[in-house]
């Protein structure tokens, strides 16, 4: 695999993923802009917020990451490349078939556990209190979702091994559209318009296995399921998704942990981060999930192959990308962090309150963005070699210092010491994570990082005093509603010119992208 040819393998599907992955999160603001339009932030959206974290977690875990990881190895070691390959059908009909049957009796137990999972998910919710009987309602309307994102996750995952990564990657969007035409057609004409919402998990998780199921059948794949819980592959798959998650998925694991804390603050707290987390994972969903997505089945293949060279290239690859996207956008989301806001959420009920809070904990999660966007192009250089011990090693250690220092920040700082809390060990996770990958044998990067480095803050600092400068002569509170989504692209365009311009002017070249091109 040459130089150029890593560059344009990868990038096609960067773009595909990143671009399916940007309507996805841009129907998603809309989504998140009518809620706090139309529900505010109380408990009635803290219970909402408390139900949905546990079909949007699991979303998370098995449809951003986590079941890839573990599949895409498994199918590229036991076929030989061909979407028609006997064995690989007869994997995928006994896994989707053992599977549907496992996420049924899960999803049943669920629903009979629902106190049990709201006092897991909220214990500050007093189970005498009407808050705690509204999010039980909601997470037995909700939790059928499971069903539906775990087969969902599966038929995306099997899609990615064949290089197929548009569709998987657009699908998140039918569910912001399920919930945005609820909100609107549906929340007016019910006693408690709360409801509305919990339906379009349900029907947004029907329409996205459809979708699949319909991308399965267009490339020969959609096979009849059989369950057979004695395969082997089956039995080794199902050991190894418990520690894939854990090590694939340890910012949702910690996300989790903010809300189920955030339960003890005052009302709000949940919402507040909840609006904070959704504007962190815009460019976490799109440039980093994007860049993970896109190099495990390379990485897994050329492990597969024993060419060390190719593997190496892949993961210096990503890593770069990563630098190069994920600095400036954290420089822009600590500078823009109440614009941002403002211009989303700010309404009647939404308030300017609501506005301030929410942007000290999305400047404290822009501070863990980088380590973030690390962790999702490091760990596929564990799991595309099935190595799941290391990852879920450091992942449990980075959870149990998140605990800590939540612990610790949220007397002093609230909601936002939960945010930082959470940042801070993101750092230490992807730090630890990267440090154990290096000292593998045949594992390195690549020269010319030093200057990469200098180039992209150097860039970074002047497109944040650009924004910076732009953002203070916006009268964003003052601003007509309508006009704010404007104003805001207007200046986030003109922070990305001038990166890119400086990033030139510094001599940056996409040739100091690709490995082995140092200075």
């Amino acid at each position: 695999m040459t130089l150029p040819e890593t560059s344009a393998s990868l990038a096609r599907p960067v773009a595909s993923i990143g671009g399916g992955t940007l309507a996805s999160r841009l129907l998603g603001f809309v989504r998140d802009m009518l809620i706090a339009r139309l529900f505010g932030a109380n408990q009635a959206t803290d219970a909402f917020f408390v139900a949905f974290r546990i079909p949007n977690l699991m979303r998370r875990l098995f449809a951003e990451g986590a079941f890839a990881a573990t599949l895409v190895p498994v199918l590229t070691r036991a076929g030989n490349g061909d979407s028609q390959d006997q064995r690989t059908r007869e994997l995928i009909s006994e896994f989707s078939g053992s599977l549907s049957a496992l996420l049924l009796v899960l999803t049943l137990l669920g629903l009979l556990a629902a106190p049990v999972l709201v006092f897991l998910l909220a214990p500050g919710f007093s189970p005498e209190t009407s808050q705690h009987e509204l999010a039980t309602a909601l997470v037995r309307l909700t939790l059928p979702y499971l069903f539906f994102v775990g087969l969902t996750a599966f038929a995306g995952a099997v899609l990615n091994r064949f290089e197929h990564f548009a569709i998987p990657a657009f699908t998140p969007a039918l569910l912001n559209l399920s919930l945005i035409g609820c909100a609107l057609l549906l929340a007016p004409r019910l006693e408690q318009p709360v409801f509305a919402l919990a339906l379009g998990v349900l029907i947004g998780g029907v329409a996205q296995l459809a979708l699949q199921l319909a991308a399965l059948a267009r490339i020969g794949l959609l096979v009849v399921p059989r369950v057979n819980l004695q395969n082997p592959e089956l039995k080794r798959l199902l050991a190894a998704l418990g520690p894939t998650l854990v090590g694939m998925s340890i910012t949702q694991i910690n996300l989790l942990l903010d809300t189920l804390l955030a339960s003890f603050l005052v009302a709000g707290s949940i919402s507040w981060l909840y609006y904070a987390e959704r504007l962190m994972d815009f460019p976490l969903g799109i440039l980093g999930a994007a860049l993970g997505t896109a190099i495990l089945p390379r990485l897994a293949r050329t492990h597969h192959d024993g060419n060390t060279a190719a593997f190496n290239t892949t993961l210096d690859w990503g890593l770069r990308w990563m630098l190069l996207l994920g600095l400036p956008a954290t420089a822009g989301l600590l500078i823009l962090a109440e614009p941002m806001i403002v211009t989303l959420f700010l309404s009647e009920r939404f308030n300017p309150t609501d506005v301030a809070q929410a942007s000290q904990a999305l400047m404290a999660y822009a501070l863990g963005l980088p380590f973030f966007m690390a962790h999702k192009v490091i760990a596929p250089g564990f799991f595309s070699r099935e190595q799941l011990r290391t990852p879920l090693r450091i992942g449990l250690i980075t959870i149990a210092t998140n605990l800590l220092l939540s612990l610790l920040l949220m007397g002093p700082l609230g909601h936002t010491g939960l945010a930082l809390g959470t940042s801070i060990a993101a750092a230490l996770g992807a730090g630890l994570l990267l440090r154990v990958l290096l000292a593998e044998d045949g594992t390195q990067l690549s020269s010319g990082w030093l200057a990469l480095l200098a180039r992209v803050m150097l860039s970074t600092a002047v497109m944040a005093l650009l924004i910076a400068f732009l953002a203070a002569h916006v009268g964003w509170s003052e601003a007509p509603a309508l006009q704010r989504p404007f104003l805001m692209t207007g200046v986030i365009l003109s922070g990305v010119l001038v990166y890119l311009i400086t990033l030139l002017a510094l001599g940056l070249r996409l040739r100091h992208l690709q490995p082995a091109h140092g200075e």
